[in-house]
Order: C-alpha cells, then sequence, then structure tokens
C-alpha cells in the first residue's frame, strides 16, 4: 500500500484511539450519589451489565486500534484486517443501542413498568454517561469510515489484479 492510502488510514484508526480511550474512561468515571429519605443511592457505572459491555467493548476496540497502529502495513493480512475490523464496528453499535436504551430509561423512565427516572437525582452520572455515549458514536463513525476506505483499498486492489 503506498504512503498517500497508509495516512489517511492511520488518521482514522489515530482518531478511533482517542474516541475509544475517551468513551472508556468517561463511562468507568461516571458515578453520583444522591440522599432520597434518609437513604442513599449511589450510581455507578458497575451497577449495570449494559455499561460493563460498553467499557469492555470500547477497552477491546482501543487494544485492537493501538496494535493496528503499530502493524507494518505491508503484510498481506488485509482481509483479515478488515473483516475484523467489521467486527469492531459491529461490536461497537451494538454496544452503543444498548447503552442507549439503558439511558432513555434511566433519563425518561418508564410509566408502563412503574420505572421512575433518575437523572433528576443524579445529574453527574448521566451528564459522563452521555458524554460516554457521545465518544462512542464518533468511534462508531470513525469504524464505519475505516471499513469504507478498506473495502474501497480492497475493491481497488481486486480490480487490479483481474
Amino acid at each position: 500500500m503506498s504512503l498517500s492510502k497508509r495516512i489517511p488510514i492511520f488518521l482514522l484508526r489515530l482518531l478511533a484511539l482517542g474516541a475509544t480511550v475517551s468513551a472508556t474512561l468517561v463511562m468507568i468515571t461516571s458515578h453520583d450519589s444522591a440522599q432520597l429519605f434518609n437513604m442513599k443511592f449511589e450510581a455507578k457505572y458497575t451497577n449495570s451489565p449494559t455499561f460493563k459491555y460498553f467499557v469492555l467493548m470500547n477497552a477491546i476496540a482501543s487494544g485492537y486500534t493501538l496494535i493496528l497502529l503499530f502493524f507494518p502495513s505491508k503484510s498481506s493480512y488485509g482481509h483479515l484486517i478488515l473483516i475484523l475490523d467489521l467486527v469492531m464496528a459491529l461490536l461497537l453499535d451494538s454496544s452503543i443501542s444498548a447503552c442507549l436504551a439503558i439511558g432513555q430509561v434511566g433519563k425518561n423512565g418508564n410509566s408502563h413498568a412503574g420505572w421512575l427516572p433518575i437523572c433528576g437525582q443524579v445529574p453527574k452520572f448521566c451528564d459522563h454517561v452521555t458524554g460516554a455515549l457521545v465518544a462512542g458514536f464518533v468511534a462508531a463513525i470513525v469504524y464505519f469510515l475505516i471499513l469504507l476506505y478498506s473495502l474501497h483499498n480492497v475493491m481497488n486492489l481486486f480490480l487490479l489484479k483481474t
């Protein structure tokens, strides 16, 4: 792959690394507590398996991206990397979707199930979760762009061989 094709993918991967690390760190630091009827209510990301999944998927994507930043670009693993990029994009999308569902219930509640909104009592926690979701969206969009760019390069290589 020529230098002109390696620079954009390197920059996209660097941006993806920044977004996934940010999403992970912001979610990990999300905690808040409130006093309600003489009972202390504590909200943290570890209270929800969905938020744990979000942190895990972003951490895996961060590690994968960090490894690929130092991977030699002249290797013959282009198709494997393309498939792994697709897997990372799908895992990030699934974790964001799950977190959005839980976040919506946390913000608005669910009157049919009798669940009350919690963001009024623990706004710092909700702000951190929102920030983590924004960083996760950026990471998912960047991974989608990486996927499109990689597909374009693979298709061009395929067309040149025929």
